[in-house]
């Protein structure tokens, strides 16, 4: 039996494989190694999952996760997996998740629209070509952090449209003052700013909050995927921003030339074929 774990800063989807058949999954907190120690994820894997999972005979887990991307942080969370399930652990980054949930043994250039963004060229095998994410103060370009921040930043500048602004301090309970507070002081911010983005779904019909989601998703077109050969190789998206926008990414998409042949919520589905296939995941 084999344990795949793909995470996200919001969200983890765990799948229970036994002969390539999905056991049972369950869906955690995300856990991502720059903003929680070993002991907090410990503590969150242990908690989030029922007890059956540590009782099962695994031969493998496979984690994939946001942060995950140097050694210091792999080494972070594999350290706190091993603790829990006594077995092998193998620990990727989330965006290697996507490209091989999207493409398997085949080459194209994926995408990840979530809580954050990021984006690859993926050669069939590994990840021969990555434009820095840099985390959603630096870069996330088209992420829901980033549509988030845009949006609070018109809110706190009253540049934003007065209903909607009303709606929001109506719905989310909280005034300018909390907002900073949420942003600056507190835990995953991240995280608070992409739960304003799908708030934001609700007003699509509103000029103000269309164009901010489509320059928001330019953005990430003009500064990361057409870094890469983009004419000539497929692009695939997966993440809950990319999934809860799809008409719009599609639209966004074909004003750079771009068909897409694939959007999905999450990579977990195409992951568990890869693991069933008989391919190098070295």
């Amino acid at each position: 039996m084999k344990l795949i774990a793909e995470s996200g800063s919001t969200r983890t989807e765990w799948a229970l494989i036994e002969n390539n058949n999905l056991i049972q999954r369950v869906f955690t907190e995300g856990l991502n190694p720059f903003f929680q120690t070993r002991r907090e994820i410990s503590r969150s894997v242990r908690l989030g999952l029922p007890e059956s999972f540590f009782k099962r005979k695994l031969e493998q887990v496979y984690f994939y996760g946001a942060g995950c991307t140097s050694n210091e942080k792999k080494n972070v969370l594999g350290a706190s997996l091993v603790a829990q399930f006594k077995t092998p652990i193998q620990v990727e980054s989330d965006l290697l998740a996507a490209a091989r949930g999207l493409f398997k043994d085949e080459a194209g250039i994926a995408c990840i629209l979530g809580t954050g963004s990021n984006s690859c060229f993926y050669n069939g095998k590994i990840i021969s070509k990555n434009v820095k994410a840099a985390g959603y103060i630096l870069g996330d370009e088209g992420s829901g952090a980033v549509l988030g921040k845009l949006f609070l930043s018109d809110v706190l500048k009253e540049l934003a449209p007065q209903d909607i602004v009303h709606d929001f301090y109506e719905k989310f309970r909280i005034n300018s003052n909390e907002i900073m507070e949420s942003v600056y002081n507190h835990p995953f911010p991240n995280r608070f700013l992409a739960t304003i983005s799908y708030f934001l779904a609700d007003y699509l019909n509103n000029d103000y909050v269309y164009n901010l989601l489509t320059n928001n998703l330019r953005s990430f077109f003009r500064r990361s995927v057409c870094q890469y050969d983009y004419k000539n190789y497929p692009i695939r998206f997966v993440g809950s921003v990319a999934y809860t926008y799809a008409e719009v990414l599609n639209n966004i998409a074909h004003e750079f030339g771009i068909t897409l042949s694939t959007i999905e919520e999450t990579p977990m589905s195409g992951l568990i074929e890869f693991h069933s296939m008989n391919i190098d995941e070295n």
